[in-house]
This record gives structure tokens, sequence and C-alpha cells, in this order.
């Protein structure tokens, strides 16, 4: 009893003395530059392949919008490795052949890859060229083996391509350029080694090529005409069956090919639905003898039986997302079916051959911030009772990847941040004095929890959960994770907004979620059919209220591709991820100006342009209408047309001249315009100062000790343009074809201050604009490798500023305003320098007062980081 009663004395000590550590955190030179934490996402999932094979680890292979190839850990959901190919090798399609090589298909269809599936090294690449451009389709053929070898079936390009699956070597190709065939399909019937290729043709021929799949050789071809036409893609039902529509949408076709004839079925979809208020739409699957028809909000479940007649499983109206089918044993095929019922999921795997059986049903609670299953992918696996188990693969509304087992989520990756469109930063909460240990550790039961596991790592009795858990408090309890703000202000949230109209909050310190937002306002159909063009602003950023005020971020997005769509606004407070309000616009936005202004309350004013070039001050309030008028001569824009070559420069007319009177709506007038000849140029590249960069001073010291003035005005605007022909990839014309020209113009009164021509040059151009110096980045074609050039304009007006008795005595006009409208006198210096590194982006760095000196950020193709002094 005493020896416990010591024991328990010595572990409450020790548990004082550890809890009396404060960490002291510093930061050696040579830790400068290194990183504090990365993160790797892969994106929008859109194919997926299972390898589940009982030796080796078991893992799904994917392919993302994002043009990123990887393959992620089953049980973690880890990436093992991945490859992200250029924007213009899409990837087309994925699969793995003889259980070790990924394969895929990009550029159109004229690439196609092998990949070692434990490392992802590159086997063997192929190009595959055609006649013609046409729709990519890959088929691995794994019921048909030459000597070990899966043969991998391509159509693309007008052309039907035999690969081997070892080395890439074309083993036949067959030409369809004769028959103006729009390929829909591949199809390999279950255990044959025939190929069918079936299409349109004229709109209204629907053919079908039977062809032997070991040499190539064309055995049979069947032909059908149906006067109605085909709208849209066919859906193969069975190897024998296929489903389309008809030119006008409102009739199903029912394709048979039997015996050597082809026959068509034509149902009504009125008969099917009833009246149907809008177009009917084939959703894509591969379960045999099942496809689904969505009709506006419903959802219909069909099976063809005998004759190619139809027979109606399901109707419903709630959000549904169906997989492929999976062979489960020989014979038997499965497939998922997700539905949305308010919070939750349901999870229902379905036999092919058994509408009414159920294999699994499982109901799964989810976060209503991940909005709606887009997509399913579905895998199977052998309990230990020698029953199917199922695993689910599901892509969500905000691009996030989850998989499902047990009727749980085994594990989630927020993949939408690999789709980043726009940034910005918000300062983190004061920190406030009197807050209480409770309320800083959440609860007493966390608190004596967290020293627990502190003790039991000391000593040595810790599990590799334990292990985790404390590497988590540490980083959490870290001066620099802190959720509040430091003295520097190096620790800040990133605000960032996703392709998916999602919004996270990013903790600077650790690159944790510290929220994360879908703006479902923004997503309801009713609001916005077509969400895109979404951009981000901060609204209110509370400096005087930081203490009674969070700030907040402004949305700007479109309902359509077009500018002259209807924009939609979102308010989002920055601490808490909560939306505030939203507007639904009645016009267009085309551009927003965030102005130099803000209200009582702290609120930056905006100008939002619409496609006819008005005006439209926000926020709508007395208040913010009255400081806009005190500087309405004051705001000036411009607009640039890429495609036409031309830049206008606007300033405020009066107030529109609407049948709905809008005192918050200007019209704007034209003040001038460049016009590049189009003939010789076209602008690739555009940048401007930040509207909230700082400079500490105006003069800047030279080699012979002479002071020079920066010429610093916001309404500077870097173009580059090239000639027409060599706007294209690098090295698609000649150095004598090729000139790239550098501007700097006043925004102002469109005035050019400088104008530079490389010869034999062309872009891309990444550029960065900083005070009175810019930086550009492009190729040379003549020296064949990347040069760097840097401009810097000065003001030679203030030249004679440089008497210490006219400062003094107050002679001098360093106080003096500037006016765009005065002719300036300015100078200008350029260097070019060799520069071994092909750019994805180029930025600089900015501090609070602009004192310390600024470092150029440059980001390689190969995901390398440079900084480099200016």
């Amino acid at each position: 009893m005493a020896i416990a009663m010591a024991i328990r004395s010595f572990l409450f000590l020790l548990l004082l003395f550890f809890s009396s550590l404060n960490p002291i955190l510093s930061l050696y030179e040579d830790q400068v530059g290194l990183m504090d934490w990365h993160q790797q996402f892969i994106g929008k999932v859109k194919q997926a392949v299972f390898h589940t094979q009982k030796t080796g680890r078991k893992r799904v292979v994917v392919s993302t919008e994002e043009n990123v190839i990887a393959s992620l850990d089953l049980r973690h959901g880890e990436i093992f490795w991945r490859h992200v190919l250029a924007t213009n090798d899409v990837i087309d399609g994925i699969d793995i052949a003889i259980g070790k090589y990924v394969i895929t298909l990009s550029s159109g269809g004229s690439i196609l890859r092998a990949w070692n599936l434990p490392d992802g090294q590159m086997v063997w690449e192929s190009s595959l060229q055609g006649p013609k451009h046409s729709k990519s389709l890959l088929l691995v053929l794994t019921n048909l083996k030459v000597d070990k070898d899966n043969v991998v079936i391509v159509f693309t390009n007008g052309r039907l391509h035999a690969v081997s699956s070892i080395d890439g070597e074309v083993l036949w190709k067959k030409d369809f350029e004769a028959e103006s065939l729009d390929v829909q399909q591949v199809i390999q019937p279950p255990g044959s080694d025939l190929v069918y290729v079936v299409g349109f043709a004229a709109s209204s021929q629907f053919e079908m090529y039977q062809i032997n799949a070991r040499n190539g050789e064309l055995l049979k071809h069947e032909s059908a005409a149906f006067s109605g036409g085909f709208l849209g893609e066919v859906s193969l039902v069975s190897s024998e069956t296929l489903v389309a529509l008809d030119s006008t949408g409102s009739i199903l076709l029912t394709i048979s090919s039997h015996n050597g004839k082809i026959s068509f079925q034509q149902t009504p979809i009125s008969n099917l639905v009833g009246d149907s208020l809008g177009p009917a739409v084939i959703t894509p699957s591969s379960v045999t003898g099942i496809f689904s028809l969505k009709v506006n909000a419903i959802t219909i479940f069909i099976r063809v039986i005998g004759e190619g007649k139809l027979e109606v499983l399901e109707k419903t109206n709630l959000k549904t997302a169906v997989s492929d089918a999976l062979s489960i044993s020989e014979g038997k095929q499965a497939f998922a079916l997700i539905q949305h019922a308010g919070s939750e999921i349901h999870l229902t795997v379905k036999p092919a051959d058994d509408w009414d059986g159920n294999l699994l049903k499982e109901s799964i609670k989810m976060d209503r911030q991940r909005g709606l299953v887009h997509k399913v992918f579905i895998n199977n696996y052998i309990r230990t009772d020698r029953s199917y188990g199922f695993r689910v693969l599901i892509v969500m509304e905000d691009h996030s990847l989850l998989l499902l087992q047990q009727g749980e989520i085994v594990w989630s990756r927020e993949d939408g941040l690999a789709s980043i469109i726009d940034v910005t930063t918000s300062e983190l909460p004061v920190e406030k004095d009197g807050v209480s240990v409770a309320k800083v550790e959440h609860n007493l039961f966390e608190w004596l929890k967290g020293h627990m596991l502190k003790l039991k790592g000391t000593l040595m009795l810790a599990s590799p959960e334990d292990m985790a858990a404390i590497q988590s408090m540490r980083l959490k309890s870290s001066e620099k994770s802190k959720m509040t703000r430091d003295h520097n202000g190096f620790r800040k949230l990133l605000i960032v907004l996703t392709r998916a109209g999602k919004l996270f909050a990013l903790h600077t310190g650790d690159g944790r979620i510290v929220w994360s937002h879908l703006l479902q306002s923004l997503h309801k159909p009713q609001a916005c059919q077509h969400l895109i063009g979404l951009n981000l602003y901060q609204w209110q950023v509370p400096h005087h209220h930081a203490m009674d005020e969070n700030p907040s971020v402004l949305v700007v997005g479109r309902c359509g591709p077009s500018l002259d769509a209807p924009g939609v606004l979102s308010f989002v407070d920055t601490y808490t991820g909560k939306e505030l309000s939203s507007l639904s616009l009645a016009h267009s936005v085309a551009q927003v100006i965030p102005l130099p202004y803000t209200d009582s309350t702290e609120q930056r004013l905006h100008l939002l342009i619409d496609a006819d070039q008005h005006a439209h001050l926000y926020p709508k309030t007395p208040e913010a209408i009255g400081i806009f008028q005190r500087e309405f001569s004051n705001i000036y824009w411009y607009s640039v047309e890429d495609d036409n070559g031309i830049i206008k420069g606007y300033a405020l007319k009066s107030k529109c001249t609407s049948e709905v009177a809008d005192e918050f709506c200007f019209d704007s007038r034209e003040l001038w315009s460049v016009v590049f000849p189009s003939e010789s140029e076209k602008i690739i590249a555009t940048v401007t100062r930040k509207l909230n960069e700082v400079v500490h001073t105006q003069a800047k010291v030279i080699a012979d000790q002479d002071v020079m003035y920066k010429y610093l005005s916001r309404n500077l605007l870097f173009v580059a343009t090239a000639a027409p022909k060599a706007s294209g990839e690098i090295g698609s014309v000649t150095p004598e074809e090729s000139w790239l020209v550098a501007y700097l113009i006043d925004t102002v009164t469109g005035r050019i201050l400088h104008r530079v021509t490389h010869h034999g040059s062309q872009g891309p151009v990444h550029a960065v604009f900083s005070e009175n110096w810019v930086v550009y980045h492009y190729f040379n074609l003549r020296a064949h490798r990347y040069e760097m050039s840097v401009i810097e304009i000065y003001d030679q007006s203030r030249a004679d500023d440089k008497d210490v008795w006219k400062l003094v005595l107050g002679k001098h006009n360093l106080t003096s305003p500037i006016s765009s409208y005065s002719r300036p006198e300015v100078i200008t210096k350029s260097q070019s320098y060799f520069f071994t590194h092909s750019l994805k982006s180029i930025a600089v760095t900015s501090t609070a007062k602009g004192i310390t000196s600024k470092q150029l950020l440059i980001g390689t193709i190969g995901a390398c980081f440079t900084g480099f002094g200016t």
C-alpha cells in the first residue's frame, strides 16, 4: 500500500514538472529557406481503378481533372506516387494491365503510356497518330492474352490500334477514315477474342464493325439507318444492346444486334416519366441490362428485357449517383447506388440481375459542407466468413475524396485544394487578456489527457497512436501554430477559394485547415445554374474595431461562361467561415475594382463593372455613396481585350440613365485606347502593382553614391506582346519570325512611358511589378535558353532634390503632388540575364512597412522554389 502511494505521489510530481515546462522556439540561420509545411493534393477524381490483389499494398489508381495521375493507399488515403501532366496533355483514360502497369491515354488519344504500378516510373510511351480528330477510347483486353501480354485497344484520331502492354509496340491498326464514322463505343464481349466498334455515320446511320482482336482483321460490317437521327452518346447495356436518344431527345432508342441484323425499338420518354418538362440525359454506366435516365430532377432506372422492351424499375427525385458494374464472381455483377437524404447518404449495393435484392445497405452521416456526391467507384473484398464486403470511393461536389467501408468514412482527402483559383490573407484574432486555462485547452479532461500522453512518451510507454497524438499536440501548442495574432504579423489565415466554389482557411504556421465552407447559396439551382469565374476580395478589415468585429471577404462569381451572365456575391466571416449574406445580381460582373476607401465600419468600397461598362457601387449604403461622390473625379480604370489587341481607359461620367432608378449605378466614358496592330503584335501578359503595397523610401542610392528617385505610380501597367506566330509553344517559329515587346503604360492617360523590343524571343511571359520596377521572364530563341529582364523607371523631375541645404530650407518638391496628366520626366534602366529554369509562377515579398529588402520568389516547372534578392 505504501509503495502504491509512493508511485502515485511520484507520478503526480512528475506531471506537475512537465506541466510547468514552456517550450522555447528559435530560428537558426541555416533554417532560413526551409519549408515549414508541405501538402500534396491531386484534384477532382474523374476515373479510378482498384488494385487489391493479395500480394502487395492495396491501392487505387486515379486520374483527375487537374491532369494528375496518382496511386493512393487504400488504408489511409496517402499518396504513394503522383505525376502532374502538362495542361495540354489531358488524360482521356486509365486502366491496369497484367497487374503491374498503369496504362494512360492522353493528349486527345495521341499518347499512350505505361507506368510501373509500385513506384510510378514510366516504362514506355507510344505515339498514336491518325488521319482525323475523333473521340478517344481505351480498352485493356484482360480476357485476351498473347504470350502473357494484355492487348491494349485504343481508338483515336479515326484509327483503331492494338498495342502491347509490355513494350508499347503497335501490333496492328485499322483506319476508319473512309467510313466517316463517329465512334461511340469499343466493346469486347466476355470471353471472346472479338472487338466491336460501334458509332454513327452521317448522324442518322448506325454502324457496327466486328474485328478480330488478335490481328485486326475485319470480320463483319453491319449498318442500319434511322430517319430520326441520334443525339448525344450511346450507353452500353449488354454486348448486343445499346440505348440512345433520337435527335429530338424525346424518344429512347434500344439498338439490338442479333444474327447479323440491327434493329431499333422506339419508346417515347413520356411513356416512362409522364409529361417531361426538360431534356432527357442518359447517365453513363456499364451495369449489364440496366441504365438510368435523368429528366430534370428525376432519375429513372430502367431494365432492358427481351426484344428491346423497357421496364421501369424505380423513379426517384433524390440526388443520385451510380457506379459502374463490378464483377464479383463468374457471371455475377454488382453496382453501388448512393442517394442523398438530408444530412445522410444512403449507400446500397445491388446485384445487377436482381433490383430488389440488396447486397449491402448503409446510412452514413455526411458533412453538408461537402455537397452532393458526384462520382462513385466500387470495389469488393472477401470477409473472414467468406461473404462479400464492399468499399466505395466517392467524389463530392467540393472535389473531396472519401473511402466508405462498413458504414464509416475510413479516410477523406480535401483534394479541392489542388484547384485554388484565388487567395487572400486575413489577420488572426487579437489575443485577449484573462483567458482561462479551461478555455484555451477546451476542457480539463483534454488538458489532463494531454499531459498523461506526454508522461507516457517520456517513460517510453506510448504506443504509435499515442506518439502521433503527442506530435499533433506539440504542433498545435507551438508558438507558430497559435490561433492568435503575433507581434511581427507572421501568423495569418490564408483564405483560399477553389474551383468547386469552396472556401478554406489555412493556418500559415502548419498548413492545417481551420475551417471550410462550401458556398451553398451559390450552388443552389435557383441562384446559379453554372457558377464560374470566381474571385476573392477583402471586404472588411477591422483595425479600430479589431476586438469587436471579425474580418470578412467578398466572393464574386458569374452564372455562366459569358461576360454578360448575371453575377452573384457572397460575404463570409474569415474567423468562423460563416456565410454572412449573399446576393444574386441583376447585372453582369466583368471586372471588380477594390477602391482605396472604407466606411465607418471599415468595409471597403468596391466598383463592379458590368459588360456594358456600367459601374455599380457596393456596399449600397448612404455612407458609401457619400464617400464615393467626394472621390468621383479621381476614379479611373482600364480594360484589356486580349483577343482584339485593345486596351481602353475609362472614367466615371454620371448616374445610369435606365428605366429603373439606381443611385449606385454610374455610366462611364472612354478616355483613351491603345490598339496593337493585329498583324504584328498579340497581347500575352499584363501585370500591375499591388494596391496595398507599401514603399518605405522614394530614393535609391546607386553605385557612384548618386541618388535617383523612384517613379512611384499605382497607375502603371506592364504589357507584353508577341508576334502572332510566336504566341504558340516554344520552338513553333524561327527566331526571325519571333519578337517580344514590353510596354509601360499610364492607365489614366494611356501614355506609353517605355517600350522595348526583344528580337528572336517569345512567351510565355511571367511578370511581377513592384515599386518602380518590373521583372519578366521569357524564352530567347537565338540563345536557346530562358531570359529574365528587369525595367526600372525613375522620376527625373526630382533629379535636383539632392542638395542638403534645399532639404533644410524646405525648397525641395518632394511633397508636391504628382498628377498623371502632367507630362512625366522619366528615365528607365534595363538589364537582361540568362535564366536556366522554366517558370510556373513569379511573385515578390512584401512587409508591413516596406523596410525589409524584397525577395523575388520563383516557382519552377519542376516544382522547385527559389528566392532572389532584388
